[in-house]
């Protein structure tokens, strides 16, 4: 039984602030077989992670 599908970071280490901070979540990429998210921290803006979000197979006809 699947209880979790997807997951959104709230909190992310960021090496320029040296701490666990803030991240907004920003689609990059729209691919043939998913999505390409980047984390971005809200107090320097600097990019400290990335998620790939996979399409079901139903959703793949589309492209």
């Amino acid at each position: 039984m699947e209880q979790y599908k997807d997951f959104k970071a709230t909190f992310l280490y960021c090496d320029n602030c040296s701490g666990s901070m803030p991240v907004r979540e920003k689609l990059l990429l729209v691919l043939p077989d998913g999505y390409l998210f980047e984390y971005i921290c809200c107090n320097c803006g600097k990019t400290v992670g990335d998620k790939k979000v996979s399409l079901d197979k139903e959703d793949r006809i589309l492209f």
